[in-house]
């Protein structure tokens, strides 16, 4: 399998860089993008990358977010036959509400028709065929993740946390190998990573996104005990991981000195071969 990052914060030279993030992959049967990121960026990256994102025939979203979702019509535009699998919630209005602030809408744009008539909503999992699964069914314990209270979805006019019920993940699994493709990971790696061995009947070999842990406090009380949790399941096995985007610095020196070089940067442009 190939894994390209076509999208991520951070800056390479030639390509367009923006916080967000799209991951481009390539099964034995399958072209799949996964995200879009915040706009259109990913289609430069992606002829600059030499990718064909005409030849991709599967598109998943993995939340309802802008800077995953920003270039959903950009791709609709440039590649007319892969359907789009999301979850229903997905266009459902989601903010970042912080005190004393205007509440800022960080949800997507009204859908145009063309892509409610390629759209596949999605339920707690689907497998494609033997090589693409998608699951949401994660069990959301809240020890073991960021708390993220500013995220909020409007309900009836009233702001309610955010479930994350829009949230997905994809696993790819192609010449005895399997991939964990997760975009920001809401409800916690730790979590996410659980439902994935429980679907696998093991770790994967390599996990792609990002981690959500960038707003955690460096050295918090708090924060040294999620890192501790995350460390203890990430170590588990030997699958690799390729995270950035909402990972943070201090998150992403914490986990990099535990892990090794089991950890890596997915960086704006990161082709990785698995």
């Amino acid at each position: 399998m190939k894994i390209v990052t076509l999208v991520e914060n951070t800056p390479r030279e030639g390509l367009h860089a923006a916080r967000g993030l799209s991951l481009y992959g390539e099964t034995a049967s399958h072209k799949v993008l996964f995200d879009m990121g915040p706009g259109a960026e990913f289609l430069g990256n992606a002829a600059a990358l030499g990718v064909d994102l005409t030849a991709v025939d599967t598109a998943v979203l993995s939340h309802g977010h802008s800077d995953h979702g920003g270039g959903l019509e950009a791709f609709c535009r440039v590649n007319s036959q892969a359907k789009l699998y999301l979850r229903r919630e997905a266009f459902q209005p989601y903010y970042a509400v912080l005190p004393g602030q205007e509440p800022q809408y960080i949800g997507l744009s009204t859908p145009p028709d063309f892509l409610h008539k390629r759209a596949v909503f999605t339920d707690d999992t689907l497998r494609l065929d033997g090589e693409l699964f998608l699951f949401s069914d994660v069990t959301d314990d809240p020890a073991n993740r960021a708390a993220a209270p500013k995220l909020q979805e409007k309900i009836g006019g009233e702001f309610q946390p955010d479930v994350f019920a829009h949230e997905q993940h994809l696993i790819l699994e192609s010449g005895g190998k399997a991939v964990l493709l997760a975009g920001c990971a809401h409800k916690g790696i730790v979590n996410i990573l659980a439902a994935a061995k429980r679907h696998l009947g093991r770790m994967p070999d390599a996990v792609f996104g990002g981690f959500h842990l960038f707003e955690l406090p460096p050295d918090a009380p708090d924060s040294l005990r999620l890192m501790d949790l995350t460390v203890k399941a990430l170590s588990e096995g030997d699958t690799v991981y390729y995270t950035g985007h909402c990972t943070g610095d201090w998150a992403y020196s914490q986990l990099k000195a535990a892990l090794g070089e089991r950890l890596q940067a997915m960086n704006c442009g990161t082709a990785m071969e698995i």
